[in-house]
C-alpha cells in the first residue's frame, strides 16, 4: 500500500500515542537465559554492559546501568508502567540488568527471555526514526559481540516466534471510538490474518485500559525488518482512518458529549480517584479533545498523565510508599493541577 495514499494522514498523533522498536539478540557463546546459572548471568551482564558503556560511540556516555536486584518493588514496577521494561523482566530480578539512556528513550534489558532486548521508544508516529536508532544500537553491539545467527533462520531466540529478524515494531493507539462501536473484536481477528496482533497497553496477556491498545507485528521469519515496519505503518493508517470515521459519528451523539463533559468535571473536582477510574476518565477527555468537543488541553499532557497516575510511578515520584487511599488522593491532585479548564466550542455546547 503506497504511503502517498495517506499523505493527509501524516499527522496521526490524535490516535498514535507512541512508537516502539525492539530487537531480541543472544550471545553465541552462552545458553539461553533460562539455562544460565547465576554466575553465567553475571558474565553475560558484564559483557553487554561493557560493550555499551565502554563503546566509542557518542551515545555510550549517556547510558546508566541499573542492577535490577537492587531496586525496590515500586521502582521495578514503575519501569513497567513507563514502558521501559517488560512485565516478565521484573518477575525475577536476580542476575538481570538494565542499561537506560538518560532521556529514557532507549533501554537495553539484559537476561530477560533473551540475553539482550534493545528497545527504543518515541512519542507519536515515528517508525522510521525509531527503527533507525534501534538499528544503529544493534549494529554498535554487533560489532563488539558475537550474536547467535543462522544463515537460513536469521537471529536465534529462545522463543521460536522471534526467530528471524528478532524485531517487534509496535504502536500505542488510542481507539475509544472503535471500542465504543464494538468493532475491536472483529479488528483483532482480521489483524491476526495479516501477521499483526493488537493487545492491551502492556503487551501480551494484558487488557486495554482507557481504550489504549498496542499494535505490533507478529511475523519475524521470512520477512525483512523494513517490510515489517512498512506493513505496520500501512495497517496503522487504516486503523487511524477507521477510528476517525467512527469518531465523527460518535461526537454528534449527545450522550457521548455528556460523558465527555462529566468526565472532565470529575477530573477537575474529584478528591479521590482510583487508577482504573482515572484511566477511563482521561480516555473520555482525550476523545473530547480529538473530536474538538473540548479545547485548551493538549494531547501530550493527557499522554503523560496516563503514565504518571500509575500506582508504582506515583510512589516513585513521591519518594515513599503510599496507602491505596493516599495514592487515590495524590492522583486526583496531580490530574487537577495538570488539566487546564478548556473552552467548549459553541457548536458542541449542549442545548439548554
Amino acid at each position: 500500500m503506497s504511503e502517498k495514499k495517506f499523505d493527509t494522514l501524516k499527522d496521526v498523533n490524535d490516535v498514535v500515542i507512541s512508537t516502539r522498536i525492539r530487537f531480541a539478540r543472544n550471545l553465541r557463546e552462552y545458553p539461553f537465559p533460562c539455562r544460565l546459572t547465576d554466575e553465567k548471568k553475571r558474565q553475560v551482564a558484564s559483557i553487554v554492559k561493557s560493550a555499551v558503556l565502554d563503546g566509542h560511540s557518542a551515545i555510550s556516555g549517556r547510558f546508566g546501568y541499573i542492577q535490577m536486584s537492587e531496586l525496590t518493588q515500586e521502582e521495578a514496577v514503575s519501569l513497567v508502567e513507563r514502558h521501559l521494561v517488560s512485565p516478565e523482566f521484573i518477575s525475577e530480578r536476580q542476575g538481570r540488568g538494565l542499561l537506560l539512556l538518560d532521556d529514557e528513550s532507549v533501554s537495553i534489558m539484559i537476561n530477560e527471555e533473551d540475553h539482550i532486548r534493545i528497545q527504543v521508544i518515541s512519542q507519536g508516529m515515528n517508525l522510521e526514526s525509531t527503527y533507525d536508532l534501534a538499528d544503529k544500537i544493534d549494529t554498535l553491539l554487533d560489532e563488539q559481540l558475537n550474536f547467535a545467527f543462522n544463515d537460513k533462520l536469521g537471529y536465534l531466540t529462545q522463543c521460536p516466534t522471534n526467530i528471524g529478524t528478532g524485531m517487534r515494531a509496535s504502536l500505542m493507539l488510542h481507539l475509544p471510538s472503535l471500542k465504543e462501536s464494538g468493532a475491536m473484536g472483529k479488528i483483532s481477528s482480521s489483524l491476526s490474518k495479516l501477521g499483526l496482533v493488537i493487545r492491551g497497553m502492556y503487551g501480551e496477556g494484558t487488557e486495554p485500559k482507557g481504550a489504549i491498545y498496542q499494535l505490533s507485528n507478529q511475523v519475524t521469519l521470512g520477512i525483512s525488518e523494513q517490510e515489517a515496519v512498512n506493513n505496520l505503518r500501512d495497517i496503522a493508517y487504516q486503523l487511524v482512518t477507521q477510528e476517525r470515521n467512527a469518531r465523527e459519528n460518535l461526537k454528534k451523539n449527545i450522550t457521548i458529549q455528556d460523558k465527555v463533559y462529566r468526565s472532565y468535571g470529575i477530573l477537575q473536582y474529584a478528591k479521590l480517584m482510583s487508577n482504573e477510574e482515572c484511566m477511563q476518565l482521561l480516555s473520555n477527555v482525550r476523545f473530547g479533545v480529538e473530536s474538538e468537543i473540548l479545547t485548551g488541553i493538549d494531547l501530550p499532557t493527557i499522554n503523560r498523565l496516563f503514565i504518571e497516575i500509575q500506582p508504582a510511578t506515583l510512589m516513585k515520584n513521591i519518594g515513599k510508599k503510599l496507602t491505596p487511599q493516599e495514592r487515590d488522593r495524590i492522583r486526583a491532585e496531580l490530574v487537577r493541577s495538570a488539566l487546564m479548564k478548556p473552552q467548549v466550542p459553541s457548536s458542541h455546547r449542549l442545548e439548554e
